[in-house]
């Protein structure tokens, strides 16, 4: 079950995708970014809420009644909330099914990230404000869930020191359709292109590929001249959109039936994150896909690998560029990088891999919850 912006069309082939059995969608009114009715709801969210702005724009009165619909037809072993921002429509005193918290992000190291990293006072005002306000969120709903599930263990390890949880039960690793995501066997990528690929609808990419096209893709074109930065992923805002338009070598894609001609073009694939947290789907596609990696601690925290081995690692913006140069200029480096970081998917981040470890994580919380001798108990 999920939520669609009225307005917004299903990708193609989304009901017939094998990933469940059955998918509801609930009509969202969500005003769009910059205009009037999108200024109206974050000065009533300051004026008026207690929340940060990105959950109560997720707060669905239908989602939240399809919920305890779904909840008392007792068809169900485990109800799953995939990411915090639909948990603000779990009514956890009424839902009797045991629930789970899959936490992709520590949501509010994201916004304390982004408040730092603010020149703007003002901005920066607001982003201190969200972050204060996520914070007693995140873990007020974190603790009304049975179980809670990170995508790695430093995220495990916050959830239970900062917002104090008894009820973390572990981390699943982050894992990639290593039978989708092939590397070809001869791979013949565009000279000098260089790659992003992620939402870019989300702040902190937005963020990453300004960062990127202001400061360290100037320094790799002093080396490399005819080189090309490409943004690949879905919904760009008007700000992204505008760096295709004032430098000729960005390209910005939108959203795309498929990523893997797109990363099958790219020599290597970025991932400047300077804000973020939880799962890196982004690289480990990348590397699934044969393609080399250059990336900020940030942007591969909480990821199985190795600097130099399987990944390069840079986080001041000179030796950000030169490593991405590295790549440019040898490619046997980059190629062999890229095996060994597939290889080490495929034995260890499968799909199938993951799901069982997902599954053992779940079991004993559904098992407690349901045990005769244990209540239900809602902070």
């Amino acid at each position: 079950m999920a939520l669609l912006p009225v307005g917004k069309r299903l990708a193609e082939g989304e009901f017939e995708a094998p990933y469940a059995k059955e998918k509801i969608w609930i009509p969202a009114h969500e005003p769009s970014k910059n205009t009037v009715s999108f200024y109206f709801a974050l000065a009533w969210n300051l004026l008026f809420s207690t929340a940060p702005y990105i959950l109560d724009r997720y707060r669905n009165h239908e989602l939240a009644e399809k919920l305890i619909e779904l909840d008392e037809s007792e068809a169900f072993d485990v109800i799953i909330c995939d990411f915090l921002t639909p948990a603000i429509n779990f009514d956890q005193g009424r839902i009797k099914t045991p629930t789970i918290l899959f936490q992709h992000n520590v949501e509010a190291q994201i916004w304390k990230r982004l408040a730092e990293e603010q020149s703007n006072p003002i901005t920066r005002l607001y982003f201190r404000d969200q972050y204060r306000r996520m914070w007693t969120f995140e873990r007020l709903l974190s603790r009304g869930f049975d179980g809670v599930i990170t995508v790695s263990p430093e995220d495990a390890e916050l959830s239970t020191s900062d917002y104090g949880l008894s009820n973390v039960v572990g981390a699943v690793p982050t894992g990639v359709n290593t039978k989708f995501f092939t590397a070809p066997k001869s791979r013949t990528p565009e000279t000098g292109l260089i790659g992003f690929l992620g939402s870019m609808d989300w702040m902190p990419n937005i963020e990453c590929v300004n960062y990127f096209v202001a400061e360290i893709f100037p320094k790799i074109l002093r080396e490399h001249p005819s080189a090309k930065f490409r943004i690949i992923g879905r919904d760009p805002t008007p700000a992204v959109q505008r760096l295709a338009t004032h430098y000729t070598n960005v390209e910005v894609t939108g959203t795309v039936d498929d990523v893997r001609p797109h990363l099958d073009a790219c020599e290597v694939l970025v991932v400047p994150l300077r804000s973020g947290g939880g799962t890196r789907i982004k690289i480990f596609e990348a590397m699934a896909q044969g393609v080399p990696v250059v990336s900020t601690t940030v942007g591969a925290e909480g990821l199985p690998v190795i600097d130099g081995k399987t990944i390069l690692i840079a986080d001041e913006t000179n030796d950000f560029a030169q490593k991405v140069c590295q790549i440019l200029e040898t490619s046997d480096k980059g190629e062999k990088m890229a095996t060994r970081a597939r290889n080490q998917l495929v034995d260890s981040h499968s799909w199938e891999a993951v799901a069982d470890a997902f599954l053992e994580l779940i079991i004993p919380t559904v098992k407690v919850s349901r045990s005769p001798e244990t209540a239900k108990s809602k902070d």
